[in-house]
């Protein structure tokens, strides 16, 4: 058995054990999660420091740290290790000369330049510079340094997550950076989110809504919410069945290049999407995650459209996540098969398909993603938890594209994720003749927004694929 590791000891050096001249040194790099740690701790969001537009255009041309950030990397030296425990400011003076920038490493350096006898207050010259020798900050410190040893354990900080959501926000939909904006068919969007999300849209310059429904409702919500539907075309329409009618006709007859649902039902939709919108794929759902705690964008399907689907319903579910992913830039997606165990049994369906579902793969009847199953869920996103079970594979612990055993398993992966993890999700259909966004009612209009800019990329991508 391994030995455990000793504790870490903090201790201290006492007024008289400090003698003029000696110093002591601390290093730190700053990294984006201090920044928005500093921000939240402190309420200090100038946006020099938290808003990437801004710094672009101050004096700087880039986000820099707050100063006082490595004011602080001062006060960690004297707490806690030179005079240490014990120790009481009294007293600080500081010059900041040039800012710190996210990368940049400070060597922080206090030296002892003056002691009193009479009250034990020591006084420390304090430096800091960065990578390439510059001076950054320097100043004074006064404080009363302790006359008695102190040494205790050092106290283990729970680890923080810093989950910067607008800005995860940000960087999905900016998949579609660049694109002009594509007319889209949003099908009754008569609440609040289902009509802010593609009035945010359209605002990004990631689409142009045509908003179908009745549009005294349309209107009365615009009004109610105070969202300003000035230059968005509406088309009138009595309820939701007829406006679910109208949306995929103007998809069908090519006045629309993508399709959004709104405050209706899915089935309501979907019904006139499998009638007029059909190819000879099946049509699938993805939802896209964004979760705070994976490395990358994760894909979940299906989970909202097939509800106990078939392995030839699987075939075309998992080729359509592939080529959204070859879209989304991934070359060489890993597919992870779900199920509730890892080894192949006839007691579960699920593992039987997926050892098919492998084999086809192998047998070009999948192309274009590394394919494994059986995987359970933890061995699918956890390293760790593959290693432990002894899996050699290189999807588990690394996938990009979850395909979960039927629409039930897969919306309450998909749920948990955005409600117990954080998730900022994306929903879209695939397989129809345009992509759709389709989100949950519940959804807010930022995750309407999002899916906004992925359809929006997959209409543009068709776009070249029909020219060429």
């Amino acid at each position: 058995m391994k030995p455990a590791a000793a504790p870490q000891i903090i201790q201290n050096r006492t007024f008289d054990e400090i003698q003029v001249g000696d110093f002591a040194q601390l290093v730190r790099t700053l990294r984006p999660e201090d920044i928005h740690l500093f921000a939240a701790m402190s309420g200090d969001v100038n946006p020099t420091h938290v808003d990437l537009e801004y710094a672009r255009s101050s004096q700087f041309r880039e986000v820099v740290g707050h100063s006082m950030w490595g004011s602080t990397l001062i006060s960690t030296i004297l707490g806690t290790e030179f005079p240490g425990p014990g120790t009481v400011y009294v007293s600080q003076g500081l010059n900041f000369w040039r800012p710190i920038t996210i990368g940049d490493t400070l060597t922080i350096t206090v030296t002892c330049k003056e002691k009193f006898d009479h009250n034990h207050h020591i006084i420390f010259d304090c430096l800091a510079v960065n990578q390439d020798g510059l001076k950054v900050i320097d100043g004074i410190a006064e404080v009363m340094a302790p006359t008695e040893k102190i040494s205790r354990q050092r106290v283990v900080l729970p680890e923080v997550t810093v989950s910067d959501r607008e800005l995860r926000y940000r960087h999905l939909i900016s998949v579609s950076a660049g694109l002009t904006p594509i007319p889209i068919a949003v099908a009754h969007p008569c609440d609040r989110e289902s009509l802010l999300g593609p009035v945010q849209a359209a605002a990004a310059g990631l689409v142009d809504p045509i908003l179908v429904g009745p549009e005294a409702r349309i209107r009365a919500v615009a009004e109610e919410n105070e969202i300003d539907l000035k230059g968005l075309r509406i088309v009138d329409t009595e309820h939701s069945h007829a406006s679910a009618e109208v949306a995929v006709g103007l998809c069908r007859d090519g006045g629309a290049e993508a399709l959004m649902k709104g405050s209706l039902h899915t089935d309501e939709m979907m019904s006139q999407v499998i009638r007029h919108l059909r190819t000879g794929r099946r049509i699938s759902h993805v939802f896209l995650a964004d979760v705070p705690t994976y490395p990358h964008p994760l894909m979940i399907t299906d989970a909202a459209i097939m509800i106990e689907p078939t392995l030839e319903d699987k075939v075309d579910i998992i080729q359509n996540a592939i080529e959204l992913a070859h879209i989304l830039g991934l070359p060489e997606p890993k597919v992870a098969i779900l199920s509730a165990v890892e080894t192949v049994t006839s007691k579960i369906r699920s593992t039987i398909d997926a050892a098919a579902l492998c084999k086809m793969a192998d047998r070009g009847q999948i192309k274009g993603g590394l394919l494994d199953g059986p995987l359970a869920f933890d061995n699918a996103v956890s390293l760790v938890a593959a290693k432990t079970k002894g899996i050699k594979s290189v999807v588990a612990g690394n996938a990009d594209i979850l395909v979960v055993p039927d629409l039930e398993s897969g919306n309450m992966v998909a749920k948990q994720l955005e409600y117990l993890a954080n998730a900022l999700m994306a929903g879209v259909v695939l397989g129809a003749r345009v992509p759709i966004v389709l989100t949950s009612r519940a959804d807010t209009a930022e995750t309407r927004t999002a899916s906004c800019a992925v359809v929006q990329l997959m209409a543009h991508r068709k776009r070249e694929a029909m020219k060429a």
